[in-house]
């Protein structure tokens, strides 16, 4: 405060004395500025979710340290809990473990938005951005350059990503009865909107289900190909682990806000809500599986590179030697066309033309059969 009286009559003294009523503005206009600055850092800063057992019915903000950045400040994660009159489960929601999948971002906010907290049974715990360092860089990956969702347990005394994903996993996930962790695709792709989850669990096949996906693909949770270890594994396996029922949604495209995905994941948690009677959504009741469901995926990669042209579509279904893309080199000429190897669904894509070899083409599923 004292920093905005000291820059008013600064300007007081440099402008013309015969303003009177412009200084008055620009004094009221610092003095809305100032109080807006205070109440930022109003929010109370917490070190752990067991700082939140006594939270009044209501929405409460706070920010979670999750350590300290070079400067000696801590780095700061938002979380929103939505307490209920009640007593009931609690529900985990955690968007942007990877910096540039921020669809989950805006669910979140329509959710705070939107919600009758009076009709609320139980807490929803949601996390609009867990990766601090990423989300501010536009980067997928952790500032190592690790990619955080594939570091779990993590370690106490580990590197940079590993110390993280370690805190995630001790001061976050045990508070969860329920989670939906929320991702996209990465840079240069598109998905679907598709879930995660072993649908050998009941539970689990009926939260995916809850979500109204295009795809449902039978996954435990295990690191794709490229995780970091053997030992290293997924944020939703760490759940899992905890008893915790947990499954991954893809809601579209890196780096972007798309309005129809926000809306359906919107109404994914209200399903979600509705089916743990924590929250009455009648549209829960009456709800139609018609996802398509895959029993595993996988990427086809280019062998050499080139200009690449992805000729399918997102959701559509493929039959074994369809033509999926073409490859020409810098002179116009085709070099390669790639063809599906089998049967399967068009789950995600490259939508970037410039690739070398090893780049990726297209995320096949394979349907799982009747």
């Amino acid at each position: 405060m004292l920093m905005y009286y000291q820059f008013y009559h600064y300007k007081y003294n440099r402008m013309n004395q015969n303003k009177p009523l412009l200084n008055y503005i620009l004094f009221i206009i610092l003095i809305v500025f100032s109080v807006k600055s205070i109440g930022q850092n109003e929010i109370k800063i917490i070190n752990n979710l067991s700082d939140l057992a006594n939270s009044q019915p209501g929405i409460h903000n706070f920010w979670l340290e999750m350590g300290s950045n070079t400067y000696g400040y801590p780095m700061l994660v938002p979380i929103i809990v939505i307490q209920g009159q009640t007593n009931g489960p609690t529900l985990g929601l955690t968007a942007a473990i990877h910096g540039n999948e921020l669809n989950g971002i805006p669910i979140i906010h329509k959710l705070v938005d939107e919600i009758n907290v009076a009709e609320l049974k139980g807490r929803i715990i949601a996390i609009p951005g867990l990766n601090h360092v990423s989300i501010q860089m536009d980067e997928r990956r952790f500032i190592d350059e690790e990619d955080l969702n594939r570091n779990f347990p993590g370690k106490e005394s580990g590197n940079r990503s590993q110390q993280y994903a370690y805190k995630i996993k001790e001061k976050i996930l045990p508070f969860f009865d329920v989670l939906i962790d929320m991702h996209t695709a990465s840079f240069g792709r598109v998905n679907s909107m598709y879930a995660r989850a072993d649908i050998s669990n009941d539970t689990l096949k009926t939260l995916a289900v809850l979500q109204k996906p295009d795809i449902i693909l039978n996954s435990k949770g295990k690191p794709s190909v490229g995780s970091v270890s053997a030992s290293s594994y997924t944020m939703r396996e760490a759940a899992t682990l905890k008893s915790i029922p947990s499954i991954t949604v893809e809601y579209g495209n890196p780096q972007v806000f798309q309005n129809d995905l926000i809306e359906r994941g919107f109404k994914g948690i209200l399903n979600t809500l509705g089916w743990f009677n924590m929250y009455e959504n009648n549209e829960q009741k009456e709800l139609k599986d018609d996802a398509v469901y895959c029993k595993k995926s996988y990427w086809i990669y280019m062998e050499e590179g080139g200009f690449l042209d992805v000729i399918v579509e997102i959701n559509q279904k493929l039959k074994k030697g369809v033509k999926i893309a073409v490859v020409k080199n810098a002179f116009g000429e085709i070099i390669k066309e790639y063809f599906a190897p089998e049967d399967g669904i068009v789950i995600g894509k490259s939508t970037n033309p410039a690739n070398m070899s090893g780049g990726r083409i297209l995320h096949l599923g394979i349907l799982e059969t009747p």
